[in-house]
């Protein structure tokens, strides 16, 4: 049996300036102490203006917090006004990047051959890619949400190496439940997040299926994050609105006592 360390990340989205932000890291950090940090990754996914001050702070405080990217170019410089390089996330100490969140799929228009060279590029500038998945309602309702799931991890992953597949995390947020206050069920998020990693298994085989890292995202608390987690295939959690207050985060970071 193979053993996957934790991972939740805390996705700011267009909240909080540099200010703000260096007030959350630090009170997170402090809130960390208690959290047996060597059990579960923690990682905050700041705005692109806050990854300077972030760098700053871990640093200073050796704060056991990693941090990433929302977002990157699938182009690794030039005229491209706008966007942000993954050299550019990795030269401020980043080690991961979001790739392919419905948001950017839906506001932006992002297909599944821009999120595949996102992907690459990720890994191109030596970045864990976060890749989300995840169903609309409707395909909830019509019960294809494992079919739809599976096409986005396909589309996103396409061209990689086992040994890339292996080290990736995939990110499972039904759309439906992100910043409604719903969340699926554990047994909806064990279905997807299950599925994910014996699609692959059946493409990548046994070491990258037991590996890679299978979160689930959408309204995660603090009181709901344990019995997510007791599921096999749930191996963390992208946190969003929670992830804004440095004492409930870190209780979803350290759930497990």
């Amino acid at each position: 049996m193979t053993t996957r360390t934790p991972l939740m990340a805390g996705n700011w989205k267009m909240n909080l300036d540099w200010k703000q932000g260096l007030a959350l890291v630090e009170e997170l950090g402090e809130q960390l102490k208690d959290v047996d940090t060597s059990k579960v990754d923690t990682v905050v996914l700041p705005p692109f203006v806050d990854l300077r001050t972030v760098q700053t702070a871990v640093d200073a405080g050796k704060l056991p917090i990693a941090y990433g990217g929302q977002d990157l170019s699938a182009h690794e410089s030039g005229a491209y006004t706008g966007e942000i390089s993954g050299q550019m996330l990795t030269a401020l100490g980043c080690t991961f990047v979001a790739i392919g969140h419905s948001e950017r799929r839906q506001y932006h228009g992002e297909t599944e051959e821009l999120t595949n060279a996102k992907v690459k590029a990720a890994f191109a500038a030596g970045l864990t890619p976060i890749l989300c998945v995840g169903e609309p309602l409707e395909e909830r309702q019509a019960g294809k949400q494992v079919e739809y799931s599976l096409a986005q991890v396909e589309g996103g992953l396409e061209g990689l190496t086992a040994e890339h597949v292996a080290v990736s995390v995939i990110a499972y947020e039904p759309v439906w439940a992100i910043g409604t206050g719903e969340v699926a069920t554990p047994d909806d998020a064990q279905e997807v997040c299950a599925a994910i990693r014996e699609w692959v298994r059946a493409k990548h085989g046994d070491t990258a299926a037991d590996a890679v890292r299978v979160l689930y995202g959408g309204s995660v608390k603090s009181s709901n994050v344990a019995e997510l987690m007791e599921k096999p295939d749930v191996d963390g959690a992208l946190v969003g609105g929670a992830s804004l207050k440095a004492e409930e985060f870190a209780k979803i970071a350290g759930y497990q006592g």
